[in-house]
């Protein structure tokens, strides 16, 4: 991969589970003849590279050290110690990282020549409504993704004046949606829903991200990529709330809880039909699935092959229980035993993972088999 650090360069190897099939030649014929040169992308803390800290009432962790060690050497909103996907697909493709929205209030359209991002920690697919109607709470934002929509919509003017223009202009983007929706589910479940209640937030999320899917094809959209979610049973922060006393609760290969996983790929499998519903009514547009849940799955199964010596399901940084996570203590807030070296761990902070870990599934997504057929494969190809 083209980054500014060294990588052992090895192709994740685990069984790809759905996906565009024109995905590498179309992004790959846009990028060789240059005309895909900027990146646009919604989502939540998966994505977002510094809106949340400069939007936030709140004083947020992820704005203080030691976030962004590894890489940045100091905080930039993003919640990891490094890079997150949507950087190490940028550089792969020769973009440049994609600035925040609000990487400062007065920033002109000409700092977003090369694209703009427009995801925020904690972010979710529905608006906030609905969660208020069922007594659920988000802490961090009520910047939903229909919200990112209106920041879309009132910044494209200035980049585009006329609607052949923005056409244009998004022929040449890649559209990054998501990750979005974890959260959606994330704030449920940290409110002691059932299962089968959340389960029925599957559909109205799914519809959401169609809806927004949808809105971008019609100002022009040609190419976009949309993640599924991570396998949320493998994370310490649900390992540590939903603990069991009960062996089959668990996956004997990873420690995983397994139902939780069960339902991070019933999510995935409803996007997955969406998508090639979507796809089948737009078929002069490329979209694609990026398997962010088996890319995961292959060094939760494997962690030695990818070089992850730590305990796997553990937080670096973090404190107390099995699982090095406290909710009430937060990576940031205070002097916490930090693990010596985060890229030898999975897991970053008990939710979000290191920056190694999402190199490791941008290179699933990049080199395949994560996406199919893999992007980079193309992108390097004599087309």
């Amino acid at each position: 991969m083209h980054s500014t650090d060294e990588i052992d360069d090895e192709t994740a190897i685990g069984a790809a589970s759905g996906g565009a099939t024109e995905v590498g030649f179309a992004v790959g014929r846009q990028a060789e003849a240059g005309r895909l040169n900027r990146g646009t992308f919604f989502g939540d803390s998966l994505a977002d590279t510094g809106n949340g800290v400069h939007i936030s009432e709140l004083s947020l962790e992820f704005g203080l050290p030691p976030y962004g060690e590894s890489y940045f050497h100091r905080p930039t909103g993003r919640c990891s110690d490094g890079r997150l996907i949507i950087d190490f697909i940028a550089q792969d493709l020769g973009l440049p990282l994609v600035p925040p929205y609000f990487s400062g209030q007065n920033a002109s359209a000409v700092n977003f020549q090369a694209g703009v991002n427009f995801a925020v920690i904690g972010a979710t697919a529905l608006h906030n409504e609905f969660f208020e109607e069922r007594g659920i709470h988000n802490p961090f934002t009520n910047n939903s993704l229909g919200i990112q929509l209106d920041w879309f919509k009132e910044i494209l003017p200035s980049l585009c004046p006329t609607p052949s223009n923005c056409k244009k202009l998004l022929r040449s983007s890649m559209i990054l949606m998501g990750e979005i929706g974890g959260n959606d589910y994330n704030h449920a479940f940290s409110s002691g829903r059932s299962i089968e209640e959340i389960q029925s937030f599957v559909p109205p999320v799914i519809n959401a991200i169609a809806l927004a899917i949808n809105e971008l094809i019609e100002f022009g959209a040609v190419t976009l990529m949309v993640p599924g979610n991570l396998p949320i049973g493998c994370l310490p922060m649900y390992l540590s709330t939903f603990m069991s006393s009960t062996k089959e609760d668990y996956d004997p290969e990873t420690g995983c809880l397994i139902w939780l996983n069960e339902f991070a790929e019933y999510h995935n499998e409803m996007l997955r039909i969406e998508l090639s519903r979507i796809q089948e009514v737009h078929s002069h547009v490329t979209i694609i699935y990026a398997d962010y849940y088996n890319a995961a799955m292959c060094f939760y199964r494997s962690p030695s092959n990818y070089g992850f010596t730590g305990a796997t399901l553990t937080a670096c940084c973090g404190e107390g229980g099995p699982y090095n996570f406290n909710s009430s203590i937060k990576c940031g807030f205070r002097s916490l035993n930090i693990c010596d070296d985060p890229s030898s761990y999975v897991n970053w902070d008990g939710v979000h993972l290191t920056e190694a870990a999402y190199r490791w599934i941008s290179n699933g997504l990049l080199e395949g088999p994560f996406t199919i057929p893999p992007i980079k494969t193309y992108c390097l190809s004599d087309l």
